[in-house]
């Protein structure tokens, strides 16, 4: 007889939803750079997209971003275009919608 955990519990079950990230294509639109010592994503961001918080593109597009924000010195990195993220923020709300 299998018995639930929380039958005896007040505290709620809690379920999460899996966040699925986006795949960044390449386009002819990307830019290039080479990063140097001190470089980190959320600089990097704010400097290209004058956003700090769209840290999260420059990571997926660059494979980069697990455990931390540095960028090793010497990487060629790519700089996604800005329309990107409006595409992005667009498409994120219409799966909001439909959930």
């Amino acid at each position: 007889m299998a018995f639930n955990r929380y039958e005896f519990s007040k505290q709620e079950q809690k379920r999460y939803n899996t966040t699925v990230l986006p795949t960044i294509e390449k386009t002819f639109e990307d830019r290039y750079i080479f990063s140097r010592e001190g470089d980190r994503l959320d600089l990097l961001a704010h400097e290209f997209y004058g956003d700090s918080r769209n840290w999260i593109i420059l990571a997926i597009a660059n494979n980069l971003g697990k455990g931390t924000l540095v960028v090793p010195p010497g990487i060629q990195l790519r700089i996604p275009p800005d329309n990107l993220i409006t595409d992005l923020r667009e498409r994120y709300q219409q799966i909001q919608e439909e959930r």
